[in-house]
């Protein structure tokens, strides 16, 4: 990575190199290596770790014998975004955290592997999966992330005529959009739409629903309705200063990364990420990698209670990123211009009582005010709930978490299913790309079973 000087230019090369891809995957020396390094567990605790039940012995055995047509397509028949998932996925805690190796060597590289499969997949051109006969069903979903490709791909093999609504110009959602470039590609997730594409469904983009169609339209014409919107940008923090020239949402702030050289200027400049998820984390790699001269993360409490995973905070050190603990932002501060010149803070302490999220719960230290001094800050404090599309459809939902019945994702409204981060929160699982997939697919299954009587068994087959 360049570590580029204040007085540096920002060239496309530089955008190229500082945003490709971080690890690079396996040879196919190395892939048949590792997975000759499988025991193949009968009941395997790797299959159980993994939300959407990838049989990843079967993939996994399928690489060692060169059958790679048969291992890319056990991957995604189980999870229609494991391109995507074999990069962003959590495995340590997940599938490798549950490899029978971890008490005697390392654990089977599970994510590798299965980057290794799709990325074969994605450069044969190879077609994977054929849509079902049709049934004379039509589903709508409303947006095209994770869990709406995932419900629109089991509806399609099952016959289901699909139309997914999708607001941005691209769909893919979070993978498209959300996860910084050397992490996760946007042709990796673009893909993983095509496949869904090839079966039959029509994305519509650019499609806002309540805007662009009328509620009444969508359950007007179509037997079942799938709400799988995501969430929004980052809410405003709520302290003086916000509108500064040099405060950035940090959803926008990666956005702006994954289709060329944004338009905004960190050369050189020091910056504060308020907050301690994966997407704070991603909002700090990506301002490195747009040249910052320093980057902190400002959290009000400590390293232990940071929602960020394991493998994302020791890549963010990696990067060289610096971290604020028990720091508490109070005022952004800022010039004559209107521009940001630093971050007043207090310094935090941990009471040692618990909050309702299972958290210390931190305090101000009395007479600890300090300036950070700085040229940008960057928010990143959770997402918006989709409050507004929600109550256009008439759903019942607690603070834009919507309410379902957890066995088939039905909504309070018996015609509209939801899946994915729009019915996350308040202790009901965790965001994970894996998760929305497996909900996607759940809330297809449903609407299999309402609406032909089937069981979970995908009609649609394999080519």
């Amino acid at each position: 990575m360049d570590h580029t000087s204040p007085l540096t230019t920002f060239t496309p090369d530089m955008f190229m190199r500082n945003f490709a891809e971080a690890e690079p995957g396996l040879t196919r020396k190395g892939a048949i290596e590792e997975s000759n390094r499988c025991l193949y567990c009968y009941d395997a605790p790797c299959i159980k770790a993994c939300p959407t039940s990838i049989n990843i012995p079967s993939f996994i055995k399928r690489i060692a014998t060169d059958n790679m047509k048969g291992s890319a397509q056990t991957i995604m028949d189980s999870n229609p975004v494991g391109a995507s998932c074999a990069r962003v996925c959590p495995t340590e805690e997940l599938c490798e955290g549950a490899c029978v190796l971890n008490d005697a060597s390392a654990p089977i590289q599970i994510g590798l592997l299965q980057r290794y499969a799709t990325d074969w997949a994605i450069n044969s051109g190879v077609q994977l999966f054929t849509a079902g006969v049709s049934n004379g069903k039509k589903v709508a979903i409303i947006g095209g992330g994770p869990a709406g490709l995932s419900a629109a791909r089991e509806l399609a093999r099952e016959g289901f005529g699909v139309v997914i609504y999708e607001a941005k110009s691209l769909a893919g959602g979070l993978d498209t959009h959300g996860i910084v470039s050397f992490r996760l590609p946007q042709s990796i997730s673009l893909w993983e739409v095509e496949q869904v594409e090839k079966l039959g469904v029509e994305i519509r983009t650019g499609v806002k629903v309540g805007i662009d169609i009328t509620v009444e339209e969508l359950k007007a014409n179509y037997d079942a309705i799938v709400l799988a919107a995501g969430m929004g940008y980052v809410p405003p923090i709520g302290i003086e200063g916000e509108k500064l020239a040099g405060v950035y949402d940090a959803i926008e702030l990666v956005e702006s990364t994954k289709t060329g050289i944004p338009t905004l200027e960190l050369m050189g400049q020091r910056v504060a990420v308020i907050g301690a998820g994966n997407t704070a984390i991603d909002a700090a790699t990506c301002s490195v990698r747009l040249g910052a001269a320093n980057v902190k993360m400002v959290y009000r409490r400590t390293r232990e209670e940071m929602t960020a995973y394991d493998f994302e905070y020791e890549f963010a050190k990696q990067d060289g990123v610096e971290f604020s603990w028990l720091t508490l932002p109070k005022r952004i501060v800022g010039d004559e211009l209107g521009n940001v010149t630093g971050l007043e803070c207090v310094q935090m302490k941990l009471t040692g009582e618990t909050g309702k999220d299972g958290r210390l719960v931190p305090m101000p230290v009395e007479g600890s005010e300090f300036i950070m001094p700085l040229e940008a800050v960057v928010v990143a404090i959770g997402q918006k709930r989709r409050t507004d599309l929600i109550d256009a459809l008439g759903l019942k939902h607690n603070w834009g978490i919507v309410d379902i019945d957890e066995a088939t994702y039905r909504t309070s409204d018996p015609q509209i299913y939801a899946a994915g981060d729009i019915v996350f929160g308040s202790g009901k699982g965790e965001a994970m790309v894996v998760s929305a997939a497996q909900q996607g697919k759940e809330a297809a299954y449903a609407i299999v079973k309402q609406y032909l009587g089937q069981q979970d068994s995908v009609v649609g087959s394999a080519v």
